[in-house]
């Protein structure tokens, strides 16, 4: 694909410098992968990206860290949403960078990016503005922030990619596993053991992360309070939906929403 190739020849074709890219570009392309760590930065909405293995969710005033050569694809369905990717150079640093993780963005990273708006294209050794990025690329390390855990394991099994489509179209339903075992036409057993053998995580879990999911969406484009966000992802319980929103998010709904706005 011509824009494909464009792209990573953009990306890798100054293998020593840092680039820097505020274009929605990749959400146009197929999985593909550079020769350089990617940092991605998402304001005003939910971007997903795409592994073989799984969807990361990326809410917005957070980032995520791409090391070199990882397969991915970017998907997003917001107008307002706003992506920098800043593309960086140079051997594994290990841990850290060796990792794909999503974290928050910092009030220190969030100033530094500001320094940087109208930064654009290629840096070299030797500029300041190399070296400043390689600063900021260095901080991300050391803020140890934790991880947004949302991350939901795809699946190729047509069965199984048949019976999550349902799920998420019913998500204020009282969703249960032996209930959807019996729409399906499989035993309580068999979906079990599918979701456990194909998605590696439990059929209970898996609506919890859709659940929350739906709840990030809802509070980005909706004027719906918390208590009508909870009773249209199927809680009754508003304290359960915050609780469930928490052990997954590392926050609480009301603390999300006001980052993301």
């Amino acid at each position: 694909m011509d824009i494909l190739k464009q792209l990573i020849n953009s990306v890798d074709q100054n293998p020593k410098s840092i680039l820097v890219m505020r274009q929605q570009t990749e959400q146009r392309l197929p999985s593909h992968q550079h020769d350089k760590a990617q940092l991605l930065l998402v304001f005003g909405g939910i971007a997903y990206l795409q592994t073989d293995e799984k969807d990361f969710y990326i809410p917005s005033n957070h980032y995520i860290w791409i090391p070199k050569k990882y397969p991915h694809n970017l998907m997003f369905n917001t107008q307002d949403l706003f992506i920098i990717n800043i593309y960086f150079p140079g051997k594994s640093m290990g841990g850290f960078y060796d990792e794909m993780g999503i974290y928050p963005v910092s009030k220190l990273l969030s100033e530094m990016l500001s320094f940087t708006e109208k930064w654009q294209g290629d840096y070299h050794k030797g500029s300041w503005e190399f070296e400043f990025l390689t600063t900021l690329r260095n901080l991300l390390s050391k803020e140890n922030l934790k991880k947004f855990s949302i991350q939901l394991p795809t699946t190729d099994d047509q069965r199984l990619q048949a019976i999550v489509g349902q799920l998420r179209s019913r998500l204020n339903e009282n969703l249960t596993l032996e209930e959807t075992a019996m729409q399906s036409g499989m035993s309580v057993r068999s979906l079990t053991r599918l979701f456990q053998t194909k998605l590696h995580i439990t059929f209970v879990q898996y609506v919890k992360m859709l659940r929350i999911i739906r709840a990030m969406e809802l509070m980005k484009d909706t004027d719906l309070n918390m208590t009508e966000i909870a009773y249209e992802i199927g809680y009754s319980n508003i304290s359960a939906f915050s609780n469930n929103f928490h052990q997954l998010t590392n926050m609480r709904p009301t603390e999300f929403k006001a980052i993301s706005s």
